[in-house]
C-alpha cells in the first residue's frame, strides 16, 4: 500500500502547477483523499479533500478559487490543480488517504505520500 506524490517544482508568482497522488495496492476512489501542506516552521494544514466515490469536496479558505481537486480513477490517482500561485503557497505538499467514510481536517489519515516541494518565487 503506497501513495506517490509528484508534480512539485519552482514556479513564479501567478503560475500554475498540477500535483498528482497515485495509489498502489488499494483503490483510491474508496478512500477520502486529501492534500496537506507544511511550510517551514509551520504546522501541517489541510489544503483540500475529496470524499470517497466523488462525494464532497473541501478547500481551505486560503486556496479557495485557485485550487481544484479531482479524481482520476483510470490512473488510481487524485490531482490538485493549483493556479494563481503565491509565495505563501510555498511548502511541502503531502497527499493522504483515510479508511473512513468522510474527510477530516486533522491529521487522521492512514496513508501518506512522501511529499513534493512547491516553491513559488520570482
Amino acid at each position: 500500500v503506497q501513495l506517490q506524490a509528484s508534480g512539485g517544482g519552482l514556479v513564479q508568482p501567478g503560475g500554475s502547477l498540477r500535483l498528482s497522488c497515485e495509489a498502489s495496492g488499494f483503490t483510491l476512489d474508496y478512500y477520502p483523499t486529501a492534500w496537506f501542506r507544511q511550510a517551514p516552521g509551520k504546522e501541517r494544514e489541510r489544503v483540500s479533500c475529496i470524499s470517497r466515490l466523488h462525494g464532497n469536496i473541501y478547500y481551505a479558505d486560503s486556496v479557495k478559487g485557485r485550487v481544484t481537486i479531482s479524481r482520476d480513477n483510470a490512473k488510481n490517482a487524485v490531482h490538485l490543480q493549483m493556479n494563481s500561485l503565491k509565495p505563501e503557497d510555498t511548502a511541502v505538499y503531502y497527499c493522504a488517504a483515510r479508511k473512513a467514510l468522510a474527510c477530516s481536517m486533522y491529521l487522521e489519515y492512514d496513508y501518506w505520500g512522501q511529499g513534493t516541494l512547491v516553491t513559488v518565487s520570482s
